[in-house]
């Protein structure tokens, strides 16, 4: 039972304050932010949305500096390279509509947007909605310009396929490790006459030298088309199925993940098609015995300390998704790795 001085001193403390009153410093820090000195804050389903409710700036996008910013959440709306079913064009649209993601993430202790400038800064412009070769042209070009620029990209799709030409403006000058969560290893050869398919961009990214194979985790992976995948094997890939991580456990699994890619610049690419469909059902090839989002959380706060230079959230189909189930745990996911690209600053 609470003692009458202890319950006195809650009464000093507390009796009189309001909502934006915090008292813990490490706190107060994260609710100044929030409050701006009143016990008001923004409410979360009015206003322009963004992703993780990040300032919008489409204008950066016409700036040589792209305004200054450190991290610029982008979004890739273009699926021309599903093989099955499409839809994750409007993935980013679908993600930004989600609230009350962050600000905070209690577990890395870490409150992003105070300590970065960040910012949404719309769409990729691309020339044509039918042209694949053409789109990817246009992300190759838009994403060389950002990291000229000196700004991260965290991206939001969009099909798999975006990954390739992304990494090959981040890993231009010189090749990245990647930690890659999927049900697919998406390291499949060209089909039906084109290299631009969403399970085949690390097979690209490789062959294109921006991606260092040996400093490469592919986690999550199962389903039938293990027999696409020799190349993940034959280059030096480290592969962790599904099916193994009961055994392996998700502490020692972040230390194999932090041991593959290092101290190096690292790309952490996540596939929504990761997490077991009973949760994530809104994507274009789901397979059962996924991941949980649980998981999937404790795995990506692991990885916090590493040089993550840019990443993406794809394949979200909201069609599919008639909870917002899948859109919710992408945008979660999306903070995440926010806050572990910011944990290195």
């Amino acid at each position: 039972m609470t003692s009458p001085d202890k319950l006195k001193a809650l009464r000093e403390r507390y009796a009189n304050a309001s909502g934006g009153d915090i008292f813990d410093p490490h706190f107060k820090d994260v609710a100044q932010a929030q409050f701006k000195g009143t016990d008001r804050r923004k409410w979360p389903f009015a206003g322009i949305p963004t992703f993780l409710d990040a300032p919008p700036r489409p204008d950066a996008q016409d700036l040589p500096d792209f305004g200054g910013l450190d991290i610029a959440l982008v979004g890739v709306p273009m699926d021309l390279g599903v093989t099955n079913r499409n839809g994750s064009r409007f993935g980013p649209r679908a993600v930004r509509s989600i609230e009350r993601v962050g600000p905070y993430d209690h577990v890395l202790k870490i409150a992003p947007f105070s300590r970065a400038k960040i910012a949404d800064i719309g769409d990729v412009p691309m020339q044509s909605r039918y042209d694949l070769a053409g789109c990817h042209a246009d992300i190759e070009a838009f994403y060389k310009r950002l990291v000229a620029a000196g700004v991260r990209p965290l991206s939001v799709g969009g099909d798999h396929s975006i990954s390739s030409s992304i990494l090959k403006a981040v890993g231009e000058k010189r090749p990245v490790g990647m930690i890659h969560i999927d049900a697919h290893c998406d390291t499949a050869g060209p089909y039906e006459g084109t290299k631009f398919q969403h399970g085949g961009p690390f097979r690209l990214a490789v062959l294109d030298g921006v991606l260092d194979p040996e400093r490469t985790i592919q986690i999550g992976i199962r389903g039938g088309a293990e027999y696409l995948w020799e190349f993940s094997y034959e280059s030096g890939m480290t592969v962790v199925h599904a099916e193994e991580l009961p055994g392996i456990g998700i502490p020692a699994l972040i230390e194999r993940a932090r041991a593959v890619v290092g101290e190096g610049p690292t790309y952490l690419s996540f596939d929504i098609d990761s997490v077991d469909p009973g949760f994530a059902p809104g994507t274009g090839t789901p397979e059962v015995g996924g991941l949980t989002p649980r998981e999937v959380l404790e795995l990506l706060r692991g990885l916090k300390g590493l040089d993550i230079v840019g990443g993406d959230v794809v394949e979200v189909a909201p069609q599919y998704d008639s909870t917002t189930n899948t859109a919710h745990i992408a945008a979660q996911v999306l903070f995440t790795i926010l806050c572990l690209m910011v944990a290195r600053d």
